[in-house]
This record gives C-alpha cells, sequence and structure tokens, in this order.
C-alpha cells in the first residue's frame, strides 16, 4: 500500500478516549488512511517522517471569531492562524455586514477562497445589532437565503439582540428565528446573551438560540449547561472559578474554546487558539481535556464530522508538538501537507484577491469644525444631571454615572470637568445624524482618539478633551477613508490606516501587529486605563453591550433597550 505520507512514532491523541497513544500514522489524498502498529513493512510511502518524541494533535478549530477584530483581511488572518496550529474557523463578518450589508459578507466568503485555512462562514444574524443605530447596509431573511446557497455557511451567527427577543415578539430577530425553525430545522444557531438567568434565559433557549459565548460567571454557566446550551469559553470567562468548575466537572460535551476577538498585536505576540489551550492547561487543565475543547467538541458543535479528530477518513489536519504545556509547535499540515513548519517559516504568499472598488470609499462624510463638538442643548442657563458613560478596566460593559454640568448659552461646559466629550457621526451618507455625551473613567484624561472602527455600526467615533485634538483625530480619519487615529496636544502620536471599508487593512499581520501596538501605547499614554484599550473604546457603541452606550441616535439604556435623554433635571 502507498500512502503519501507516513509517521512513524508519535504519540497520538485519541479523541474518543481522550489518551495518547504510540502509533503510526498513514496519510493518503489529503485524509487520515490509518493509525496504529503497522509501519514501513506495510506503507511504501511517498515521504517518511520521524516523530519520535512529537505529539501529534488535530488542528485547533476556532467556531466563534470575527476577522475583523484583528483588522486584517482574510488571507493575512489564515497565514496567522496557521503559524498557531489553527486549521478551521467560522468567522462570522458582521462587521463586514454593517458596513456593505450582504456584499460585504459575499466578499469576505470570496477574499477566504484562497486562503489555506478552511473558513466556514456564519451568517451575521444581527445587522444592525439594534434599530437604535444606522448601519451602512442590513442583513434580512432574503439575504441570509443567498448565503446558504452559496455553500460556504454553517450556522446562524450570534443572536445578539436577546432584549427584543423576550420583549417583542414580532421584532426581526424573532421573525428570523421563526424562519429558520421552519425552513431550516438542522441549522446551528448561536447566541449572545450575557447576564441572563432564570425564566429570560430559557426564553431565549425556547426561541432557538442554544449557545452563549459571552463573559461567565458560575451561576450563569451551570444554568446554561443545565437547560441545554453549548458554551463557548473566551479568555475574558477563564477565571480561576470557571476554569475550576469545568476542570472538576464532566462537561467536555458542553462547551468548547473561541477566541471571538483577537487584536493583532496579541495575535503576533502570543498566538491564537493555541494561547487559550496554553492557559488552560497553565491554569491546571489536563492537556488532554484542553485539547479536546480546541478539536473535538467544536467540530461536533458545528457538525463539522470529517475533522477534529485523528481516525481513519477524517481531513488530515494536524499539529506535531514538542510541548504540551507550553503547546510548542513544530510543524502544521493542511490536508495532509505542511504548511508551515516553525524550523523554516515561509513569508505570506501575496493574495491576489481585491475589494471592490467602492469598498475603499465608504466614508461619506465631510470634515469636521469645532461647531460638531460644540455640546449644544435646548435649555437655560443653570446647572444639570447628565448622565455619563463611565469606563472601568476588566469589562467592556460601561456603567452610567450621574454629573452635574453647568449650560451657558445653550451649550454645556464639559472641558475641565475631569470629564471627556464622546461624539459619534453617521458616516454612510444616509442622514448625517450625529450624538455626543460625556465619558469618564478609565479611558483617555487628555488628547482625544477618533476610529471608524466603532462596533458595530462603524460610524465614526470621536472621545476627547479637548474640541482641537479631536478635530484632528477626527479628519485625519474622514480624509483617509478610515482608521483609528490618536492626538495630543495638536499631533498625531499614532495612527493606522483601515482602508477596506473603515475596518481592515491589506498590510501583512505583523505590520498591523505593529501599528496596533502603537495605538495601544498611545491611548495608555494618554491615561487610558484597560486590557484592552481598543476593543473598550471600540464598543462604547455597541447598543447590546451593557450599560450606557452611544450611537449616532443617541445615548442607548441597553437594558432597558431605548434612547435616553443626556440630562436627566435642572438642578
Amino acid at each position: 500500500m502507498q500512502p503519501d505520507l507516513l509517521l512513524l512514532n508519535p504519540k497520538v491523541y485519541n479523541s474518543y478516549f481522550k489518551q495518547w497513544t504510540e502509533a503510526n500514522v498513514a496519510v493518503k489524498d489529503g485524509k487520515f488512511m490509518y493509525i496504529g502498529p503497522r509501519g514501513e513493512e506495510t506503507f511504501r510511502a511517498k515521504q517518511v517522517i520521524d516523530a519520535s518524541g512529537l505529539y501529534m494533535i488535530p488542528g485547533f478549530i476556532d467556531i466563534h471569531l470575527h476577522i475583523e477584530s484583528t483588522m486584517v483581511t482574510p488571507a493575512s488572518f489564515s497565514e496567522g492562524l496557521l503559524r498557531n496550529g489553527v486549521t478551521t474557523i467560522v468567522p462570522e463578518p458582521h462587521e463586514m455586514a454593517n458596513v456593505f450589508g450582504l456584499g460585504g459578507v459575499l466578499e469576505m466568503i470570496k477574499a477566504s477562497r484562497e486562503c489555506a485555512v478552511d473558513m466556514f462562514y456564519a451568517i451575521p444574524s444581527s445587522v444592525p445589532a439594534t434599530s437604535l443605530e444606522t448601519s451602512g447596509g442590513s442583513i434580512e431573511i432574503e439575504d441570509m437565503e443567498a448565503l446558504l446557497a452559496t455553500g460556504d455557511v454553517i450556522c446562524l451567527g450570534e443572536i445578539m439582540n436577546y432584549v427584543d427577543i423576550i420583549a417583542d415578539p414580532d421584532c426581526k430577530t424573532n421573525r428570523i428565528l421563526k424562519h429558520m425553525k421552519e425552513r431550516h430545522p438542522e441549522l446551528v444557531i448561536e447566541g449572545h446573551v450575557p447576564k441572563l438567568l432564570d425564566l429570560d434565559l430559557q426564553r431565549v433557549i425556547s426561541a432557538g438560540v442554544d449557545s452563549d459565548h459571552t463573559h461567565q460567571t458560575v451561576e450563569g454557566l451551570k444554568e446554561r449547561i443545565g437547560a441545554g446550551m453549548f458554551i463557548e469559553i473566551q479568555e475574558k470567562s477563564m477565571t480561576p472559578e470557571i476554569m475550576d468548575y469545568l476542570i472538576q466537572h464532566d462537561v467536555s460535551e458542553r462547551f468548547c474554546f473561541v477566541t471571538d476577538d483577537v487584536m493583532a498585536d496579541s495575535f503576533e505576540a502570543r498566538g491564537h487558539l493555541n494561547h487559550i489551550v496554553r492557559k488552560a492547561i497553565g491554569m491546571g487543565m489536563a492537556p488532554e481535556k484542553a485539547i479536546y475543547a480546541a478539536t473535538f467538541s467544536p467540530s461536533r458543535r458545528m457538525r463539522l464530522y470529517d475533522r477534529g479528530t485523528i481516525a481513519p477518513g477524517k481531513i488530515a489536519d494536524f499539529q506535531l508538538i514538542a510541548n504540551l504545556e507550553s503547546m510548542q509547535l513544530e510543524t502544521v499540515f493542511k490536508n495532509g501537507k505542511e504548511t508551515y513548519s516553525a524550523s523554516n517559516p515561509s513569508p505570506l504568499q501575496a493574495t491576489r484577491y481585491r475589494f471592490p472598488e467602492h469598498f475603499y470609499r465608504s466614508v461619506q462624510l465631510s470634515e469636521l469644525d469645532e461647531a460638531d463638538f460644540a455640546a449644544q442643548v435646548d435649555v437655560e442657563d443653570g446647572t444639570y444631571l447628565c448622565r455619563v458613560m463611565t469606563v472601568r478596566d476588566g469589562s467592556t460593559f460601561t456603567q452610567e454615572s450621574h454629573i452635574e454640568f453647568d449650560a451657558v448659552g445653550g451649550r454645556l461646559k464639559w472641558e475641565g470637568t475631569g470629564c471627556g466629550m464622546i461624539a459619534t457621526f453617521e458616516r454612510y451618507g444616509k442622514h448625517g445624524g450625529k450624538a455626543f455625551g460625556f465619558i469618564n473613567g478609565d479611558t483617555i484624561q487628555k488628547g482625544a482618539v477618533a476610529t471608524t472602527y466603532s462596533h458595530d455600526n462603524h460610524n465614526l467615533l470621536v472621545v476627547g478633551h479637548n474640541v482641537a485634538d479631536m478635530l484632528l483625530a477626527a479628519n485625519t480619519v474622514i480624509r483617509q477613508q478610515g482608521g483609528f487615529c490618536v492626538v495630543l496636544d495638536g499631533e498625531v502620536m499614532a495612527n493606522m490606516h483601515l482602508p477596506v471599508g473603515g475596518i481592515l487593512t491589506e498590510e501583512p499581520l505583523g505590520a498591523a501587529a505593529e501599528s496596533v501596538k502603537q495605538l495601544r501605547e498611545a491611548m495608555q499614554a494618554l491615561g487610558y486605563k484597560h486590557y484592552n484599550p481598543i476593543m473598550s473604546i471600540a464598543t462604547h457603541s455597541l447598543p447590546v453591550s451593557p450599560y450606557l452606550k452611544i450611537t449616532d441616535r443617541g445615548l442607548i439604556d441597553v437594558n432597558a433597550g431605548q434612547i435616553v435623554p443626556l440630562i436627566i433635571e435642572k438642578r
């Protein structure tokens, strides 16, 4: 018998027993052919590799992530994944969908077809996430049917508007869920249900949403698993209490590891899903269980039964690991062929793919002037109690604080109060909507930041402590058709150009990582105290993430699901 590849004596991970066995492995036509004691006396392989002393595990599978969070195109993302042992992903391009609608999703799928990593897409289910914001595009039921017809889609992406599921039987989200349950009853439906418990949680599950990837507590984890939910553990949920629960209880079939959002500098420095696995092992989880949660259980969740395990007939996506605790990677194989070697890494192969020309002209917004940051209000002179967005390190949730501001001549006096201004501007040329509010806490304490990378609507978001810096940051981003700019005292400290839809760069991952690192350091120099200042500020306009947010329509009370006034009362 003549396989294409024969690996001799690796320690092979058996997913079904969660155990290791020393065996020889034969691969033919991109699939595993044999795992067992037979070797060169039986097989005359075209290539033989002595894998003695190495661990052989399946390629990692990440079933919940957003490529756009890394701010790179699928080609750059794929190259970074392979260097970290990830061979299959299920991305949800709801950021591109918010900018370009169905066309944005289709272009991401097209761009992915040139990539070595398999990318099976999730349909963006909440575009826009709510009716409380203006996005560049939307995804309707007919668009979802068009995406299902491509053959590149395997699930309905995270249902984000859980408030409407509970409160409004006739809302768009409930119509989508009803349609999918009737027309596509086998389709996997992903969820986003932070903090929900008891009756509200079970109402969401009853509607068809049976997974959650948001920040977990032990109480919430137990309720979700007990009610039949599948849990996707991202790094922010890897608290000692959560990890202890996962280690001590037999719930391997009910959870997996995911990355969700990975910034480019973290990707380059720490890795991807392999970083999560390494961290889990460092927190006391057995390597066999951690590997299972990054290979077998995610493949089963997404019904990718042809991968996630080293077994006859399965796709030969695998890694050779020198050290389990550190996940020291030696070689990655995709479809039975070596695609990455740590000892001889090859540079990123340039992709010929180019997005349509209008993807590079998505910021339909004239440059701003001082009047756009005048804090104008229709009130008489006096002192007013106002809502303020308060940022806290450790979470992308923001709190609502109440602080007094003086109004003089129809303007609120905010500069010098210790609070900054936060403002957002509709940038798609639809109606020119804009809104402003105030911000404090662990955010910047001076200067300004502006970006079109603002979840999920990706309108222009500006935070600052003086109008001059806010204008420079905002107009820099507008002039370059999207990006992320940090300014202090009239000088640009960091600027990342994001020409594709105002949210992606076509630079290689390493170059993007350096730009993100400079942004992060510049924001920290302005006083931002957060484990991820870029993601923190980018979610200030996300009206499904508790508690007080802002969109072009105004301040949003997320739990109530409604616009609330900036001014509470006169004092």
